[in-house]
């Protein structure tokens, strides 16, 4: 090919520097973009035939290679939304149309309406476990919605179960008639029913035997009715009976009562603690569970992707399950805009699983992962592509002045 070979060989040679530059230039560009994978260029020489005594230059062509599979190092942060993965695996998400796409971007944070989107607006992908355990296909994104904040919001919890301590006084006097006419003490607690509605239901105690007879004789146990008026199946009642000499339930004794609020749920009262001591009848502790219709405080995702609606009340309810996928070659990947990459030919078909489960990394909650970019070695690459591009420029300007000799020997 002679001097003009020189001269193209010269151009491949800079075109190549050009393409590592350009590798170069992304990855110092994005060295703080959270996911991003590096990229680089690796050469491969193109070798022209000649004849003995003669040599044809060549060219060289570069490839590009990303470095997918490579961790990144984890910062972690104080929103409980962010996600990074240790280990093998992709977040799954998806555009406003639909599309899908993986990637180790998780700097999620919820929109306008609620679903959770990172910095490049990809919604983050999970299994709603409003009708229990997912139905996963492993090599399927079948299944897979938007996790959406606002469709968890302002949800009612029924009251179910409640713990009730009490102290009634052990000198008060037996009685007949019973509630609401005549009895010993009351209280009252707040329930809800199904929808949230405050149900209010009021608990008597009323003394039926034990006081001392007539000569001061105090007998082993006395016995106190409760009570509960308010519930569906009005009223309740249950007889507890207490040693006199402990002041305390007795073994046989019953410890729990049973009642339906209104429009709710069956609720178990725990009264085990109850005393009866020779003081005045007061409350040491009440606690009933349900709640009414109320917005999400704020999310938790377990390691296990779980991710749990937590309400101002500290309800915490599994709303999505958030799974990995993966591929049998990362690197081969496809990288897109906005930090994503899509599976082709070469990369391999769409694994799905769970975090920690069948080859799949860690996932953590308040944490990111960073760019795997090393700065140092990018600004030592660019030096090497800037001299070897000036280094096949003087071979281009040897060739063309050599052919400009050789033009000028006919004049």
């Amino acid at each position: 090919m002679g001097l003009y070979g020189i001269m193209r060989t010269g151009v491949s040679g800079m075109n190549a520097q050009s393409s590592k530059l350009g590798t170069v230039a992304d990855n110092i560009a994005n060295v703080n973009t959270t996911g991003y994978k590096r990229g680089s260029s690796e050469f491969s020489s193109l070798i022209t035939p000649g004849n003995t005594g003669t040599y044809n230059s060549g060219s060289v062509q570069a490839y590009t290679r990303y470095a997918i599979s490579e961790q990144g190092a984890l910062s972690f942060t104080t929103s409980g939304s962010d996600l990074a993965i240790d280990g093998n695996g992709f977040m799954i998400v998806a555009d406003r149309d639909g599309n899908t796409a993986l990637t180790r971007a998780g700097n999620f944070v919820p929109d306008g309406n609620g679903y959770l989107v990172n910095t490049a607006g990809y919604l983050l992908q999970g299994y709603p476990l409003t009708n229990g355990d997912p139905s996963v296909v492993a090599n399927s994104l079948t299944g897979l919605e938007p996790v959406n904040l606002d469709a968890m919001s302002l949800r009612a919890v029924p009251s179910t179960a409640g713990t009730l301590v009490v102290n009634l006084d052990s000198n008060a006097s037996n009685i007949t008639a019973g509630p609401p006419t005549t009895y010993t003490a009351k209280t009252s607690l707040v329930t809800y029913d199904h929808l949230g509605n405050e149900a209010i239901i009021d608990v008597y105690f009323s003394r039926l035997s034990g006081e001392p007879d007539a000569m001061g004789v105090i007998p082993e146990t006395s016995e106190w009715e409760i009570t509960i008026l308010g519930a569906e199946d009005s009223p309740v009642t249950e007889i507890f009976i207490f040693d006199n000499t402990t002041g305390n339930l007795t073994d046989t004794s019953a410890t729990w009562i049973t009642l339906e609020v209104l429009n709710g749920e069956p609720l178990t009262l725990d009264l085990t603690g109850t005393t009866q001591l020779a003081a005045e009848f007061s409350v040491g502790e009440v606690v009933v569970n349900g709640s009414a219709p109320q917005a999400v405080d704020h999310v938790e995702i377990a390691e296990d992707g779980t991710l749990y609606s937590v309400y101002p009340d500290g309800t915490r309810t599994a709303s999505y399950r958030i799974p990995l996928a993966n591929v049998a070659s990362p690197d081969n990947l496809t990288p897109m805009a906005g930090n994503i990459f899509q599976p082709n030919q070469d990369s391999g078909d769409v694994m799905v699983g769970f975090p920690g489960e069948d080859g799949f990394g860690d996932l953590y909650s308040g944490a990111l992962e960073l760019s795997n970019v090393d700065l140092a070695s990018e600004l030592t690459s660019m030096i090497e592509s800037q001299r070897s591009f000036s280094a096949n420029s003087k071979v281009f300007q040897a060739g063309s002045n050599l052919l400009e000799e050789l033009v000028n020997m006919v004049r």
